[in-house]
């Protein structure tokens, strides 16, 4: 006996098995124990739904954002569109640093209620599990603040990750070796003890920290027995992504200048790409990111939306998808993928996430749509009809 099955339902699987159009969905024990075509279904369950017709698909896995935060950078949008780049809104103190400096004097009471309040339009739109980083602490009060708010945050399952590498602190000014010392001997070491992170990031770029500096972080982190990802290549190509596949780390993030020898190393690796249209997108960048070698080298191309205050306020999984296949080339179907299974390979979670299959966590959502593909066509549109998290049918917000 089942706990509960959707019946007259289209299942968009993401699975090899591709889509069922006249579909049962089974779960039992917060799981997916059934899967597959209707008139299949043989077996019993204690509550029937009727999808009447929709499309039910994994919950989106949006593997990369920056949720945590007080403040925001209007004023510095305004400055891009009048001819500053990111790079020299950084350099005179604004940038990251400046939302530090708001996040610092944030209650954690604060960053949970602007937190939870962000995370209503990903619950909104079917998603699943959410990512998190730290990282607009740079001290070690601010960093384990924002971890914690993070574990605090409900309605979907949220992955943390501790970016104390994100940018070097004002107090530390041409001491970044010294900040990152500070940063694996007693910040990550410290987060790690609270069991506050599931994985730790930096910052590559010339504007933040350099590969000597990047690798003392990811060992640190090994040394923990934590995986890595990596902000890459995002400005210009300081061998990211080819230093992210050397650790054999989860992903590599932006990749716009990524080289051709630094897609074969993540191949090799085993390491996912991670695309973010949406700071592509607000930045106003024209250096797609490398994808047709991506493709070739058949690397996992995740989709994120990279929420955060600075280079891409984007709330929703939905309209990132539709950025990706404008701005990105992305067919529907590889959006959706960047959303489901390879976002949940990003993270570790293929085994739970990413796909519907028999034994994975019945996280899922109903779409009222003549096919998958519309969800990357509609600009602004939701026509997300339900959400079950667990087995469980949930009151969007």
């Amino acid at each position: 006996m089942h706990d509960a099955v959707w019946l007259n339902a289209k299942l968009a699987t993401m699975a090899p098995h591709g889509a069922i159009v006249d579909g049962a969905l089974a779960v039992t024990q917060g799981r997916i124990s059934w899967v597959g075509p209707r008139p299949g279904w043989k077996d019993q369950a204690r509550d029937e739904h009727d999808a009447r017709g929709a499309w039910l698909l994994p919950g989106f896995v949006d593997c990369h954002t920056h949720l945590v935060y007080a403040g925001n950078r209007a004023h510095e949008f305004e400055l891009r569109l009048k001819g500053a780049s990111y790079e020299d809104i950084a350099k005179a103190g604004g940038g990251i640093v400046s939302t530090v400096r708001a996040t610092c004097a944030a209650s954690d009471a604060e960053l949970v209620a602007l937190a939870q309040r962000r995370l209503g339009q990903w619950l909104r739109e079917g998603a699943a599990v959410i990512e998190v980083k730290s990282g607009y602490g740079l001290d070690r009060d601010t960093e384990l603040k924002m971890l914690r708010v993070a574990r605090q945050l409900t309605g979907l399952a949220v992955k943390t990750t501790f970016l104390g590498a994100h940018a070097l602190p004002e107090e530390y000014k041409g001491r970044a070796d010294d900040y990152i010392n500070f940063v694996c001997d007693e910040v990550l070491p410290a987060a790690a003890a609270e069991k506050l992170v599931d994985a730790v990031d930096a910052f590559c770029e010339r504007i933040a920290f350099n590969r000597h500096q990047t690798a003392r972080i990811f060992d640190a982190a090994k040394h923990l027995g934590l995986p890595v990802k990596l902000h890459a290549d995002q400005l210009s190509d300081l061998g990211g992504a080819a230093l992210a596949a050397k650790y054999g780390a989860l992903s590599a993030d932006h990749l716009e200048y990524t080289s051709e020898q630094g897609v074969e190393a993540m191949a090799r690796a085993g390491t996912a790409a991670v695309l973010l249209p949406g700071a592509f997108y607000f930045l106003r960048e024209t250096r797609l990111p490398p994808i047709s070698a991506l493709r070739r080298s058949h690397v996992p191309i995740a989709l994120a939306t990279d929420h955060n205050p600075g280079s891409s306020p984007l709330s929703s999984p939905l309209l990132a998808m539709n950025m990706a296949c404008t701005l990105f080339h992305f067919t529907p179907e590889e959006a959706l993928a960047g959303f489901t299974i390879h976002g949940a390979r990003a993270l570790g979670m293929q085994a739970t996430h990413g796909t519907l299959e028999v034994g994975k966590v019945a996280d899922f959502a109903l779409w009222e749509v003549d096919s998958p593909a519309e969800l990357a066509y509609a600009i602004g549109a939701n026509p997300c009809v339900g959400v079950v998290r667990n087995g469980n049918s949930v009151q969007r917000p």
